[in-house]
């Protein structure tokens, strides 16, 4: 596995990899890799002929008192990782190599950035939309793989490259989660073993509106009201949001139908995690 600690190197070894007529899949990620990383390499490495994979903790993308500083980070065990699936590139640029001094330029998606988790937590959209417009412009990928347990993420990414004619092809990827449930996170490294127990409320109110909707019921008001429900039996899980949206849009759905994405986030203790499901879906 190649290393590439600068932009220039990455670059070289792209346009190498692309001049060989070898079709090149991006693996973004921010480190702390778990299950959930590794499952979007494989799907890279049977789509691609070689795969890249970015590890950068993005600064952009964390507001004022989040996690930024303690967010876990250890690159030798990511890069042994990476290399045992058979990553062909690994970069893994600084924070001033991405954001050269006086950078004042960012990626916004207008109308959908501030919504669902955008609306939690401002400017974070911005910085994811930044920071992977410039991985794509660096790296040039044929495919870019992304994670469905971000499903707001990845339809603020697809918007952004149809409307700046990025020629890249956005992957989702199924959630890979525990036997219990839980949907597999970096943060999930913050909690305890109670309060992993705890989180599996986000999954199981999510479990609840499959299980409504498989019954007949397309109302948003009494799907949402039966998902909040399961949380207020949970009294160490703090809902932040549940919604309803259009998987495309993020818009509020008002008659649920078929491939309605139900999202949730919510804090326990000081950890806030995120989980989705999309409604009609296997």
């Amino acid at each position: 596995m190649e290393i590439c600690n600068t932009i220039d190197a990455m670059r070289a070894a792209s346009r190498d990899c692309r001049g060989a007529g070898k079709r090149l899949g991006l693996v973004p990620t921010m480190g702390a890799l778990h299950e959930g990383h590794l499952s979007l390499v494989r799907a890279a490495k049977a789509q691609c002929d070689a795969v890249a994979a970015s590890l950068f903790v993005n600064p952009l993308q964390f507001g004022p008192g989040e996690d930024l500083a303690k967010y876990p980070r250890d690159f030798e065990r990511d890069r042994a990782l990476l290399e045992r699936e058979g990553v062909d590139f690994l970069f893994a640029p600084g924070v001033e190599e991405m954001y050269p001094a006086g950078a004042v330029t960012y990626v916004t998606v207008e109308g959908l950035s501030d919504k669902l988790c955008g609306r939690s937590r401002p400017g974070h959209f911005r910085g994811v939309t930044t920071v992977v417009s410039k991985l794509f412009n660096i790296v040039e990928p044929g495919l870019a793989f992304f994670g469905q347990k971000d499903a707001a993420q990845m339809a603020i990414i697809r918007r952004m490259v149809r409307d700046l004619n990025i020629p890249v092809r956005i992957v989702s990827c199924p959630i890979v989660r525990q036997p219990d449930g839980l949907a597999m996170s970096s943060r999930n490294a913050y909690l305890s073993a109670q309060q992993k127990k705890s989180a599996l409320a986000l999954y199981s109110s999510l479990l609840e509106v499959q299980k409504r909707f498989a019954q007949g019921e397309h109302r948003t008001g009494p799907l949402i009201e039966a998902g909040k429900q399961v949380f207020a039996k949970e009294p160490a899980a703090h809902l932040d949001y549940f919604e309803i949206v259009n998987p495309d849009t993020l818009d509020p759905v008002e008659g649920v139908s078929r491939g309605a994405l139900v999202a949730v986030a919510a804090f326990v203790g000081n950890t806030r995690l995120i989980d989705n499901v999309v409604l009609g879906m296997s």
